[in-house]
């Protein structure tokens, strides 16, 4: 079992609230816009960390984190991507290859809404965590929460960090 911490559109913010429910997960993910590494940095102090990077984030983000990040988490295939579209508009850079070989779980952050939607013709669960830095035009800052066992998604949870 692996407890999951999933965030997104950071843009450089980082603060004791998010430090929190990264203390309660096992791993955290971002899905890009991270802003300043001092935002993973201050959460591998915390929890192991997987990411990519953003459409704002800068070189020194590209040669850390990648702009896809595919892996097993136990049995699970996840895809994380900053720009992925929804489940009917996936974005052209992904939709080829999702729809030739979808994982079970597909993440990506950019528009600052939190979603999460189970593509039914696929078979694949996508997700956005929303936005939990204060820059964008979201209202309130949202991450998800949520549990993998063994090939099993559960336990999803809406977390809401307050007004930006």
């Amino acid at each position: 079992m692996t407890k999951i911490l999933l965030l997104s559109d950071t843009h450089g913010h980082m603060d004791e609230s998010i430090l929190k429910y990264a203390s309660q997960a096992d791993e955290i993910w971002h899905a890009g816009d991270i802003g300043t590494l001092s935002v993973t940095d201050s959460l591998k102090k915390i929890k192991p960390v997987r990411g990519v990077y953003g459409n704002v984030d800068d070189h020194r983000i590209q040669q850390e984190f990648p702009e896809h990040n595919r892996f097993l988490c136990e049995n699970v295939d996840v895809w994380i991507t900053h720009i992925g579209g929804y489940p009917g508009k996936y974005n052209v850079r992904v939709r080829d290859e999702i729809k030739q070989n979808p994982p079970k779980l597909f993440i990506c952050g950019h528009s600052h809404i939190l979603k999460v939607q189970h593509d039914k013709k696929l078979g694949v669960l996508h997700m956005n965590p929303g936005a939990c830095g204060k820059y964008g035009f979201h209202h309130v800052r949202t991450m998800l929460r949520f549990v993998i066992d063994k090939d099993k998604i559960t336990d999803l949870e809406v977390i809401e960090l307050g007004k930006r």
